[in-house]
């Protein structure tokens, strides 16, 4: 009978002779799978098993620590390519900008919501059902046609995003910053709709006008240094102010303040396990009420047009 062998191999790479014991689990690990420890080697099972257990750090208002702004990165990218493509097919602006109540025409011109439209007219925008454009709208900007404000209008958003939407993806993680952009987004949609629903308006500045919100409420809840950030608050309003003159205030101050009602819930949430589930009932609750007050509205609209 020969005698049984006393070559121990990697319990990972059978073939590989092995003459260290993981310090977790005790079996032999080769150079390839062992994982420095405090003491020792560990497998790569156990170092997975173990970061596992470890409790992932959170900012203050929950969010999960990340290194890369990615979400601000894409949102730009995407308000960008949307750019890109009205340069290419300036149509794109009529089909997916926020339209609350317009009509088109036989020939194919977009009018103002008539009470009562003659034959050849349809009504069009989220009045005719097309609900995505409460979103789409605040990815695109004025083209080019519309003259220097055209460029700036995009660029002066993109540079206020990269600013602003760094700091506070910092804050609050992927999710919870992205969560409040959109819904933000919806907030001055929802307000154009609402006071203004015959201007047809475009534009990142609603979403953004939520971020600058955030951080306003986030500086607070953090005991930061008010004196500058209460001139960049001063700012905001006055940006507030002269966008009346040139472009839809009701879009700018409904970001305001939807995004301050989310950053609110937030930053407020108690700070146990309670906390993304009062987070995230803030948020779905303040979804209902703008999807609400639009169902409303249009149905007015429609009512009136009859």
């Amino acid at each position: 009978m020969e005698p049984e062998s006393a070559v121990t191999t990697c319990y990972r790479h059978p073939k590989v002779e092995s003459h260290v014991r993981c310090t977790r689990c005790d079996r032999y690990i080769c150079p390839n799978c062992m994982r420095e420890a405090a003491v020792g080697h560990q497998c790569p099972d156990c170092v997975k098993e173990g970061a596992r257990s470890i409790r992932q750090a959170r900012t203050a208002f929950g969010g999960k620590i990340t290194t890369a702004p990615v979400v601000t990165y894409v949102l730009i990218g995407l308000n960008v390519l949307a750019y890109l493509g009205e340069l290419v097919r300036p149509a794109i602006v009529d089909r997916f900008e926020m339209l609350g109540a317009g009509l088109a025409g036989p020939d194919g011109g977009h009018y103002l919501w008539q009470d009562v439209y003659p034959s050849g007219f349809h009504p069009e925008g989220v009045v005719d059902g097309e609900w995505y454009r409460m979103l789409t709208g605040a990815f695109l900007h004025l083209p080019p046609t519309e003259g220097t404000f055209g460029i700036l209008h995009i660029v002066m958003n993109m540079v206020s995003l990269w600013n602003i939407g760094r700091a506070v993806e910092a804050q609050l993680g992927r999710a919870r910053y992205l969560t409040l952009y959109l819904l933000s987004a919806l907030g001055g949609s929802v307000l154009v709709l609402l006071i203004a629903p015959d201007t047809p308006t475009v534009g990142a500045s609603g979403a953004i006008f939520g971020l600058g919100a955030a951080y306003y409420v986030m500086a607070r809840r953090l005991g930061a240094d008010m004196r500058n950030v209460n001139r960049f608050l001063a700012g905001l309003l006055l940006w507030l102010v002269i966008s009346a003159a040139v472009t839809s205030w009701q879009g700018h101050l409904g970001g305001l303040l939807a995004g301050g009602v989310v950053t609110v819930a937030y930053a407020y949430a108690p700070r146990d396990r309670r906390r993304t589930l009062v987070q995230g009932a803030v948020c779905a609750g303040l979804f209902v009420l703008l999807m609400v007050l639009a169902v409303l509205k249009v149905a007015a609209l429609r009512n009136g047009a009859a």
